[in-house]
């Protein structure tokens, strides 16, 4: 089991790194957007919070794998995906389509491993 003071620094690292990508990279905010950059085969890192309905979070996880899309499951919920994204709303679901100056995709094991097969 991983101690919360290793969580959380996880934590904070993936929200540097979101925030980098808010600030240079391209992004989807929303189930429906996500869905379609998926169905395009655009996305290269998808981020669910924590409290996403399982309908939603299955049907994505479905279009990941056939899109061969990482994805990442936030630990936080999605008030705090929201917060972490610099909005001032809720976010569900986020698809990172460019990641700019940031790291992310490398970063996350999910992510990297599914796109260096494409």
């Amino acid at each position: 089991m991983v101690s919360k003071k290793n969580l959380k620094k996880a934590q904070e690292s993936i929200n540097s790194r979101l925030a980098l990508v808010m600030k240079s990279g391209k992004y989807t905010l929303g189930l429906k957007s996500t869905l379609k950059t998926l169905r395009k085969g655009k996305a290269f890192l998808v981020l669910i919070s924590d409290n996403c309905p399982a309908l939603q979070k299955s049907e994505i996880e479905y279009y990941a794998m056939l899109a061969k899309t990482g994805v990442h499951h936030y630990s936080g919920n999605n008030i705090d995906l929201g917060t972490a994204c610099g909005k001032y709303f809720r976010v569900s679901t986020l698809a990172i389509t460019d990641a700019g100056d940031s790291d992310i995709v490398k970063h996350v094991p999910q992510a990297g491993a599914a796109k260096e097969d494409k």
